[in-house]
């Protein structure tokens, strides 16, 4: 694993953490993340794709914000961005299981909260992360 691989990966673990703790993204982690994912990928002849993929779910999650804000916060559309433009450098297909696992990531952990009775809320930030490695991970293999 390089070091933009390992980079990227801490910074979804960073993430993860914060969100699970927080129940919030801050800007001064998602925007950075998100430009360097696509400085790196304009770098590597992939910024078309990157570009694309951040948009495309920054947007449907935009859509899901505006509609539901309680439900979907402005911390997950900025990180839409970010992991949006990560799994669009690697291609349409990883871009589309990344953009599908992550909310069924996040439904299945909402079932079991349910099941348990418990009264927790399920940050949706470590759904998008573990998703996009995972689809990343998959592409590589």
């Amino acid at each position: 694993m390089g070091a933009a691989s390992v980079s990227v990966l801490a910074w979804l673990v960073v993430l993860s953490l914060y969100d699970i703790r927080e129940r919030r993204l801050p800007n001064r982690l998602t925007v950075p993340g998100a430009i360097v994912i696509l400085l790196v990928s304009t770098a590597m002849d992939r910024g078309g794709p990157a570009l694309v993929g951040a948009g495309a779910l920054a947007g449907v999650y935009l859509v899901v914000h505006l509609i539901a804000p309680t439900g979907m916060g402005a911390g997950d559309v900025k990180l839409a961005a970010g992991v949006g433009g990560l799994t669009g450098a690697f291609g349409y297909d990883v871009w589309v299981l990344a953009a599908i696992a992550a909310p069924l990531f996040t439904a299945a952990i909402a079932c079991v909260a349910v099941v348990a009775r418990s009264k927790i809320t399920v940050p949706h930030g470590p759904s998008m992360c573990l998703a996009s490695v995972a689809a990343a991970m998959l592409a590589i293999l």
